[in-house]
């Protein structure tokens, strides 16, 4: 009786993972779409024209949203904006695709510095660390950001205009 139950157990288990195993299915290439529109998005941001390659870019993420070099592309155009906020977002978007990426783990570090995180970008540079045996070009970036420090900013003065009396 003892075996029995344990066999059946056991069995349960080889076939609840097998039948998890073979009903994944890679997935297919990006839309080439998506990734022509991810081309042009990164030629609009080169010129400097950030309204249209926010346009391309999201439009090249609404077409194939596994298009994780779209979302890092979306989020150095929210940086060169001055938005660190959204870009860190955006940066977690491509994380969840690949929590590896090594180009999202920076700028989304840089991000948190600049938003004055530090600690969560430390936590950045230890994971680029831990991926990279060596030296990396990524981890030596973000560690100079890191030590640099958010930029200082300063309250901006609001001076009312002087009003004629009549």
């Amino acid at each position: 009786m003892r075996t029995s139950s344990v066999a059946l157990a056991a069995a349960l288990a080889v076939v609840s993972i097998t039948t998890s195993l073979s009903g994944q299915k890679p997935d297919p290439a990006i839309d080439p779409r998506s990734m022509q529109l991810l081309e042009q998005g990164r030629a609009q941001k080169a010129a400097g024209n950030f309204d249209g390659a926010t346009d391309s870019l999201e439009t090249a993420v609404a077409v194939d949203p596994r298009n994780r070099a779209a979302f890092v592309a979306l989020a150095e155009v929210a940086e060169a904006r001055d938005l660190p906020g959204k870009a860190i977002r955006l940066y977690r978007e491509a994380l969840l695709l690949e929590p590896n990426d090594l180009a999202a783990l920076r700028g989304q570090g840089e991000a948190l510095v600049a938003k004055g995180a530090i600690v969560r970008a430390r936590a950045n540079l230890a994971k680029i660390r831990t991926l990279c045996k060596t030296g990396c070009a990524d981890a030596t970036a973000l560690a100079a950001v890191i030590a640099k420090g958010p930029p200082i900013t300063t309250a901006a003065v609001v001076t009312k205009p002087a009003t004629a009396k009549e």
